[in-house]
């Protein structure tokens, strides 16, 4: 019971999103998949920012590692042949963490703003290299007409498919986040507490802080590949470091305290985005607006400070019932 209570999160996170498999069997509204994709692909890529808040590090470098997941899956299914959903999705997690891990010991030396500046920059010295490098990327053309995944022999060609893998992927990181942060859970609340002290007391610090880094990393690649693959091609201008702060947002506006609070964010700004995109000019404006209204309404995030009124009320209720049951006990004693 105490490992339920203590993992709450993550188990209503999966429940949720495997609930959302019955999406594209209860309508068939183009707007709808449109929208519930940008969701999911939004989701897996939240995660990738997720884990690293775990350790107290905000990164700007998940376009970054979507890119490399998205490239890779794009060069495999045109220029490999490759089409099998399986492989794809491997490729789309091991490529970039296998690169996150060199590149991982060596940025993971540098604290708070540093950090974010240096990662900040990967994400434009990816935008460079995928531009200069028609090649292998198709330079500023990008890689079009990406062949459709395959499954058991079956094609995934609809739009219903392509929908059920996105979830199906967002499924997918969210098992493996839940089993990171759930495994590792103290060694990153003491990291995220306080590194100095958890390295003086024997913590392998670094050691926690390259994995979560590789998995992030791994996650965000499978980001790209579903953004991809919606797509059907592979662009620069779908990793730009602007991005980075779209996921950023939808972590911290869910709140950073739960693995539900990049679902929650993720559904909210991505669905308001879409509506307020119908009102031409205002848009971002109103986008903008809505993003501080909620961070000065619930400081810790939507789900933290649910979470936090939750608290107070049962703490509430469970004053007033000692209360009455001790005004009870009295009462009966003079009786």
């Amino acid at each position: 019971m105490s490992i339920i209570r203590r993992n709450v999160g993550e188990i209503a996170t999966i429940a949720v999103l495997l609930i959302s498999l019955c999406i594209p069997f209860v309508t068939e509204d183009p707007f709808v998949y449109s929208v519930a994709n940008q969701i999911f692909i939004a989701i897996t890529g939240a995660f990738s920012v997720y884990l690293m808040l775990k350790m107290d590090l905000l990164t700007f470098a998940v376009p970054v590692f979507m890119a490399i997941g998205g490239y890779t899956v794009a060069i495999a299914g045109l220029k490999g042949g490759m089409t099998d959903t399986f492989l794809l999705t491997g490729l789309s997690f091991v490529v970039p963490a296998l690169i996150a891990l060199p590149l991982g010991v060596l940025v993971l030396r540098l604290k708070g703003v540093y950090f974010v500046l240096v990662t900040f920059v990967l994400t434009e010295i990816t935008q460079l290299v995928l531009f200069e490098t028609p090649d292998l990327t198709g330079g500023s053309n990008g890689l079009v007409g990406m062949p459709a995944t395959t499954l058991f022999g079956l094609t995934l060609a609809d739009n219903r498919a392509v929908l059920l893998l996105a979830i199906a992927v967002a499924v997918l990181a969210a098992v493996v986040t839940a089993v990171v942060t759930s495994y590792h859970r103290q060694n990153f609340a003491a990291i995220e507490e306080n590194e100095i002290l958890a390295q003086s007391l024997g913590l392998v610090v670094w050691r926690y802080k390259v994995l979560g880094f590789v998995v992030a990393a791994g996650l965000a690649g499978m980001a790209g590949f579903s953004l991809v693959n919606m797509l059907l091609t592979a662009h620069p201008t779908s990793f730009t470091s602007a991005s980075s702060v779209n996921y950023i947002a939808y972590t911290i506006v869910g709140g950073r305290v739960s693995m539900f609070g990049p679902v929650v964010g993720s559904a909210l700004l991505v669905g308001m985005s879409n509506l307020f995109s119908n009102q031409g000019q205002y848009s971002q404006g109103l986008y903008g607006l809505l993003i501080i209204i909620v961070i000065l309404v619930a400081r810790g995030g939507i789900v933290g400070t649910v979470v936090k009124l939750a608290s107070s009320i049962c703490r509430i209720g469970s004053r007033n019932h000692i209360a009455t049951s001790a005004r009870s006990s009295v009462v009966g004693e003079h009786t």
